[in-house]
C-alpha cells in the first residue's frame, strides 16, 4: 500500500464514521516521523507493512472508539512546544495560547522589568500554562496546582522535558497556597467551565476520553470561578495580575465575580481570534 492509498482509505473510513476526514494525515505524519510537506512529497512511496498495520489500527481507534488523535499520538503542540498528553488531563486547545500571549503583554505593563515575580497556574492539567510561562520567562518563579495526582504526573514529565523549574502542589484550586500562606503576583487558570447540561450534546471524543473533572463545573459552569474569586484575595500580592480562560458567554459573569470580591480591580474582557469572549483579566494595583 502506497502512502496516498492509505490516506485515501483513512479519509473515506473516517468520513463514514462522522469524524474529521483529515485526521488520518496527522496520525500518519506522527507514525512516519515526517512533516506534512515531507509526507506529501513521498505520496508514491510504499508504506512499510508494520507502519501500515499500526496506521489502520489508529484510524480504527479514532473512527470507531472515538479515541482522540492526541491520545493515540501521545502528544500535542502548544506555543511552539510538544507536550505529552493522555486520558488523565485535558488536551491543550489553541485558545489557551492566547491566554499566555496576553498575560505576558500585561505583565510587561504592570510589573517592573527587574522585579522577581511568582506565578501560580491553578488546575494545571498537563502543565502547558505553567511550563510555557516558565520557558518564556526564565526568571519567573512558577507554582502549579492540580487536584489530580495523575495529571500532575503528566505535568511533571512535561516540565522535565522542557527543563522548566516548576513547583507542583496537589490540592483543590487555591487551597494548597492558602494552607502554606503563599502569595503570588500572577494568578492564571483555565479551570473546568462547561455546564453539566452541555454533556449530552458534546462529542464522545471529548466526553468519553477526557477527564470529567477537567471539563464540567456545576449547572452553569461557574463553580470553579466562584471559589477562585472568593479565595484569591488571600493569595495575591499587590500589584497583581489575574487571568482566566472562560467559556463562550461566561466572561461578563466571571468579571462580575472578580469585581465583587476585589472592587478596586481593573477587569478586562478579552476576545479570542475567533471573536469569542474567551479571557478575563484583572489588574490589582498597589
Amino acid at each position: 500500500m502506497k502512502i496516498y492509498e492509505a490516506l485515501k482509505w483513512a479519509s473515506s473510513f473516517l468520513r463514514e464514521k462522522g469524524r474529521d476526514e483529515n485526521a488520518g494525515e496527522w496520525l500518519l505524519m506522527a507514525q512516519l516521523g515526517k512533516t506534512r510537506a515531507q509526507m506529501l512529497a513521498s505520496m508514491q512511496d510504499e508504506l512499510p507493512s508494520d507502519i501500515a498495520a499500526k496506521f489502520k489500527d489508529s484510524v480504527h481507534k479514532h473512527g470507531v472508539e472515538a479515541v482522540p488523535i492526541q491520545h493515540i499520538i501521545g502528544s500535542e503542540e502548544f506555543y511552539g512546544r510538544t507536550f505529552a498528553v493522555n486520558g488523565d488531563c485535558l488536551i491543550p486547545r489553541p485558545e489557551t495560547e492566547e491566554l499566555i500571549y496576553y498575560t505576558i503583554e500585561k505583565m510587561k505593563r504592570l510589573f517592573g522589568r527587574e522585579q522577581a515575580l511568582t506565578l501560580a497556574d491553578i488546575g494545571t492539567g498537563s502543565g502547558i500554562i505553567a511550563v510555557t510561562m516558565g520557558c518564556e520567562l526564565p526568571g519567573l518563579s512558577v507554582l502549579a496546582v492540580d487536584l489530580s495526582d495523575k495529571a500532575l504526573e503528566v505535568a511533571r514529565k512535561n516540565a522535565a522535558e522542557h527543563e522548566a523549574e516548576i513547583t507542583f502542589k496537589q490540592g483543590n484550586l487555591l487551597d494548597p497556597l492558602i494552607e502554606e500562606r503563599r502569595k503570588v503576583d500572577i494568578l492564571l487558570s483555565n479551570p473546568p467551565y462547561i455546564p453539566e447540561s452541555d454533556r449530552e450534546w458534546m462529542s464522545e471524543v471529548v466526553t468519553h476520553h477526557e477527564p470529567s473533572m477537567a471539563l464540567f463545573a456545576g449547572e452553569d459552569g461557574l463553580d470553579c470561578y466562584r471559589e477562585l474569586a472568593a479565595k484569591m484575595p488571600q493569595v495575591l500580592n499587590r500589584p497583581a495580575l489575574v487571568g482566566f480562560e472562560v467559556g463562550a458567554g461566561q466572561a461578563e459573569s466571571v468579571a462580575a465575580l472578580i469585581q465583587k470580591e476585589i472592587p478596586e480591580a481593573e477587569v478586562d474582557i478579552v476576545f479570542d481570534i475567533n471573536g469569542k469572549d474567551r479571557m478575563v483579566f484583572a489588574e490589582i494595583k498597589e
